[in-house]
């Protein structure tokens, strides 16, 4: 099994995990700490594979064929989704939200976990609601 597959397997067995307790404890409240530490561990990768392999592959990947372009498409919608979803918390909590939209826009994945991870710190303390729909 080459690293890529043991990658790839590791990472569905994570969210398997992940939406099965999700899923099983719907109770359970927000990890700031968990959404920090998986921004951090997923941006260090990601620093790790930009170092190795550059950025053009990325474009390579998502317009080599129809496969390519559906997973970039995917990205784009539960990104978009996830963003939608967690903006009025964001605002609510006083958050600067079109600071923190161009670092999801510009890095997927990491901004929405680092958003996240702020979100639920604020949360977590108490932040006062925002007065003004413009906060």
């Amino acid at each position: 099994m080459t690293p890529q597959v043991i990658l790839f397997i590791a990472g569905i067995a994570g969210a398997l995990i992940a939406i099965g307790f999700v899923l099983a404890r719907p109770q359970a409240r927000a990890n700031a700490h968990l959404a920090a530490a998986l921004s951090a561990g997923f941006a260090a990768f990601t620093a790790v594979v930009l170092a190795s392999e550059g950025v053009l592959p990325v474009w390579e990947n998502h317009t080599a064929n129809l496969w390519g372009v559906q997973v970039w498409w995917d990205l784009l919608i539960a990104v978009t989704i996830a963003l939608v979803l967690i903006a009025p918390r964001a605002r609510a909590a006083g958050m600067n939200l079109p600071l923190w939209g161009l670092f999801v826009v510009t890095t997927a994945s990491i901004g929405l976990l680092a958003l996240c991870a702020r979100l639920f710190w604020l949360e977590a303390r108490g932040a006062p609601e925002a007065t003004s729909p413009s906060a």
